[in-house]
């Protein structure tokens, strides 16, 4: 059997989500994943970029990270998304990639893929499971297999013990305030190791 295709897709505007997709990219390849970081493309104004410079130095950091299509979604045997809550929602650049994928949805290609989500806020209350629910409530549609963390390891309790997927509250200053790092690293070989039993099971 072939190693699992893994994309890991984010939004990050000041680059909490790209490090917790660093994170799972260095833990999938030590599962013996091939992995893709993607990030969705940023749809805010320049302006609105600018006016942040915390935002402007992630962009301009980020510039050789490819933008996530559809033909990633086609590729991969497994997806871990990570977006940031937006008033409890997706970012509307998460949610715009989505919306692009209902061809490969109505052609059947989005079906058992294996998928995983996490996601940060201001606050520890700030909305992020109702973020990832809303990222696997698509997934559901899409006829995917969902593959969250559970409790299925030390670490997602020392991060906050989300079941649904890691999340992490961001400070003021922009640091994340849980240590979240081998909670992201275990959801991320859990993911490889769930697509892995799929991917067998389908050949």
């Amino acid at each position: 059997m072939t190693n699992v295709k893994l994309a890991i897709i984010y939004y990050s505007s000041t680059g909490t989500n790209y490090q917790l997709a660093k994170w799972a990219e260095d833990s999938a390849k030590e599962a013996g994943a091939e992995v893709k970081i993607l990030k969705v493309q940023e749809l805010a104004p320049p302006a609105a970029i600018e006016s942040n410079p915390a935002w402007k130095k992630h962009y301009d950091e980020t510039q050789s990270v490819p933008v996530a299509t559809g033909n990633d979604i086609e590729w991969a045997d497994a997806i871990i998304f990570s977006a940031p809550t937006r008033f409890g929602n997706i970012p509307s650049q998460m949610k715009q990639f989505f919306d692009t994928l209902g061809g490969l949805w109505a052609q059947g290609k989005t079906v058992n893929k294996v998928v995983s989500a996490m996601s940060s806020a201001g606050n520890s209350n700030g909305g992020q499971e109702q973020t990832i629910h809303t990222i696997y409530t698509s997934m559901m549609h899409w006829g995917a297999i969902i593959a969250a963390p559970g409790y299925t390891d030390p670490s997602i309790y020392a991060a906050g013990g989300n079941p649904y997927g890691t999340t992490v509250t961001v400070g003021q200053d922009g640091s994340m305030v849980e240590d979240v790092e081998g909670a992201v690293k275990h959801q991320a070989k859990r993911t490889v190791q769930v697509a892995e039993w799929v991917k067998a099971g389908l050949q």
